[in-house]
């Protein structure tokens, strides 16, 4: 696996210098979120660009190797074509391509989807990788107050790349996934523009959301997808090198972790220097942490919409 981030970093307190219009009061974002920066990619540069950086960071990846590449991305270059096309085209892989999109878990879901495409022997190493730029989506004008509380958990993200290459490995590898979604809750956090429902006013371009209804649903679908793993399995937190959290503000993952009983040496926090990467949050994590071949990872997702997941794997 390798990551990518984007040199340019823009503190919190330039991302409220720069809002216009209605003016948060100093210091606001920092301290309800714990982020102190984030990382905004070049103008000249796309989604599949940051993809790209990442693929090209992989440990000895081959192009010729990669008989299927995934695009897992909340982002996009484009509504069509699907941007794993463009990703491939600019790295010169010749294999079959396509998107899989489940916001800040599209990362997770295509691992699983490639572990099972290995899984029946319809592919031998595939190319897992996102490209996540919502620094485009953050509304900078803002009327009054409760359009600033719409758009605060824009004010959080961070553009980043991260890649992965699945291979079948007898000794080692995925041994536990489980996924859920309370999909009733999806529009508390939306990007609403470029689909069906919104497809050209630019008022649906920005990213929108209600933070404390989020926390609320997230509490209300339970913790029992991940404790469950670990009563299934007969592990402990402890029996992994690194458990990766996706995560949105250093309050919620305390509580998160709390509620989990994950000890605090276990996680690799990522959040105050390089905000909300979105899906590229978890992997950003496992390049960053302390384990080695053979140690074990856990991956506990939560995305929009709302899902949860976990995956467990030896390395």
């Amino acid at each position: 696996m390798a990551s990518y981030l984007p040199e340019q970093t823009v503190t919190s307190r330039e991302v409220e210098l720069r809002i216009e219009g209605y003016k948060p009061n100093p210091g606001i974002v920092e301290r309800m979120t714990g982020i102190r920066r984030r990382h905004v990619a070049r103008d000249d540069q796309q989604a599949s660009d940051l993809a790209v950086e990442a693929v090209r960071r992989l440990d000895g990846f081959d192009p010729a190797d990669a008989d299927l590449l995934i695009f897992a991305s909340a982002s996009q270059d484009m509504v069509e074509p699907a941007t794993a096309h463009i990703v491939a085209a600019k790295l010169g892989v010749a294999c079959p391509v396509f998107d899989v999109k489940n916001a800040c878990n599209s990362v997770l879901n295509g691992l699983q989807v490639a572990e099972a495409l290995i899984a029946t022997g319809a592919h031998r190493r595939v190319v897992v990788c996102t490209g996540e730029m919502p620094s485009r989506a953050v509304r900078w004008r803002v009327a009054d107050r409760r359009q600033f509380v719409d758009a605060f958990a824009g004010y959080t993200l961070s553009d980043a790349g991260a890649a992965m290459l699945v291979t079948a490995d007898p000794r080692r590898g995925i041994f536990y996934r489980d996924f859920s979604a309370e999909s009733t809750a999806w529009a508390i956090g939306t990007l609403p523009g470029g689909g069906s429902a919104h497809p050209r006013d630019p008022e649906f371009s920005y990213f929108r959301g209600d933070g404390r209804r989020l926390k609320e649903a997230f509490e209300l679908a339970g913790p029992d997808i991940f404790l469950n793993a670990l009563k299934r399995t007969g592990l402990s937190w402890d029996d992994f090198a690194v458990v990766a959290v996706h995560q949105v503000a250093l309050p919620y993952l305390s509580v998160l972790a709390g509620a989990l009983g994950i000890p605090e040496e276990r996680l690799v926090v990522t959040l105050p220097e390089h905000g909300n990467c979105a899906s590229a949050t978890l992997p950003l994590q496992l390049t960053a942490g302390d384990w080695r071949p053979g140690d074990r990872v856990a991956m506990l997702g939560l995305g929009g919409g709302i899902s949860l997941g976990i995956m467990l794997a030896e390395m």
